[in-house]
């Protein structure tokens, strides 16, 4: 049973799943333009077919499109995350992996629990998890389309060799997933960044004062919004119990109008309708919640992890330089004697390519801080207006249906 419905949603999705485009970005310009015009879930995986226009003369083709796979956006973010030239950059942070193991066990309890139910019970269950299995998925494919819009809109990154590979080449990347040695030296990389970190915290003074105000800042943001956005999920999921409840409401109506007769089945019936009609309407409340709040919630989250470690770069960057400083005070000090000696010379050239990239990093920060803020503001900004206008239309449609419905009671009486 559960193969069955199984089958039918991946059916619905190899007919193609628009991702919609990113709410997170402004797409002022049109000389790059990504997105993810189809998408393919199987059993293991979720095939994106990336889509691009182009007026830029580096590429082969004005149009194009190439497939690919979750650990390729993976390998793309990495490329960036590891250049040392984007050190005084946010980088935008990848896709989540696509996890539709919640949606596959309910489907699969559901298949198991098929007989102890009624069959018009069961078929409102299977629509129910079906459409939360498709969410699920479109989400996926927005999260992904978010990651490349970010790229590709980016003055610096978008000329960025690695990302014109990803796009234009239509063959495999041959990129595989990492192995569990790869995965423990992540780990302990990961610990020692939040150590040394830690560490600056507690002990490198900040030269600028701007950047200690932005520190503040987003040390106290990204608790606020991670805080925002536990309460946002905890909202979709009273939608989503609502809804489910309505599902049972209007199935044990429709099991005591049977057994009371057909006078009361076709009264009770109509309520039982109602209740239909008002659970998917419900539903259409969570998801939309879920896509205009929710995540754009959680993906500020993330992308305020990103600006946090350019702080940090930076910070370890000021870090070297002051460094820098103190070994050339030390070579001038050992060597006030000696003329012109090499290691002087050494430290001299050392301190002044530490102190060009401490400044260069600097002014590229703020840069990317001062966007970080405008394109936070308006995207936040335009998902809070639509999902209102949303939230008016559900409401207005609910209380349509409540009319109708006592309308309809109102006749059979």
């Amino acid at each position: 049973m559960f193969q069955d419905v199984m089958e039918e949603v991946l059916h619905a999705e190899t007919n193609g799943t628009k991702g919609g485009r990113s709410d997170t970005v402004d797409l002022n310009d049109s000389s790059l333009q990504v997105d993810i015009s189809d998408a393919l879930s199987e059993r293991e995986k979720v095939k994106f077919t990336v889509h691009t226009k182009t007026t830029l003369a580096e590429y082969t083709k004005p149009e194009f499109s190439v497939v690919r796979q979750h650990e390729e956006f993976i390998w793309l973010h990495d490329r960036f995350d590891e250049n040392e030239d984007y050190a005084g950059f946010i980088i935008p942070p990848p896709p989540p992996r696509p996890d539709f193991d919640a949606s596959r066990e309910k489907l699969q309890k559901l298949g198991e629990g098929e007989g102890s139910m009624t069959k018009e019970e069961f078929n409102k269950m299977k629509q129910e998890l079906e459409a939360e299995y498709l969410a699920t998925f479109k989400k996926t494919v927005a999260m992904h389309e978010v990651f490349l819009t970010r790229l590709a809109q980016h003055p610096i990154f978008r000329n960025d060799h690695n990302f014109k590979v990803f796009l234009e080449y239509e063959q495999d990347l041959s990129v595989r997933s990492k192995n569990k040695k790869e995965k423990v030296e992540g780990l302990i990389k990961n610990f020692n960044k939040t150590t040394d970190e830690l560490l600056l915290s507690a002990t490198q003074k900040d030269v600028d004062e701007y950047f200690e105000k932005e520190k503040g800042f987003l040390l106290e943001y990204h608790m606020a919004i991670k805080d925002s956005t536990a309460k946002a999920d905890r909202m979709t999921r009273c939608h989503k119990n609502v809804a489910d409840s309505y599902i049972k409401l209007s199935s044990g109506l429709s099991q005591l109008g049977a057994i009371e007769g057909p006078r009361f089945e076709k009264f009770v019936n109509k309520v039982s309708e109602a209740f239909e009609k008002g659970r998917k309407v419900e539903g259409r409340v969570a998801s939309d919640e879920d896509l205009k709040l929710s995540d754009s919630l959680r993906y500020y989250m993330r992308d305020t992890s990103a600006a946090k470690d350019l702080l940090y770069r930076r910070l370890r960057c000021l870090a070297n330089y002051e460094q820098a400083n103190k070994n050339l005070d030390r070579a001038r000090a050992k060597n006030k004697d000696v003329h012109a000696p090499v290691e002087v010379a050494d430290a001299e050239l050392a301190q002044q390519n530490a102190c060009e990239k401490f400044e260069q990093m600097s002014e590229k920060a703020k840069e990317e801080l001062t966007d970080f803020k405008m394109r936070r503001v308006a995207a936040f900004k335009k998902n809070l207006v639509e999902l209102a206008e949303l939230e008016l239309k559900h409401a207005k449609a609910q209380v349509q249906l409540q009319k109708n419905c006592l309308q309809s009671l109102e006749e059979e009486c």
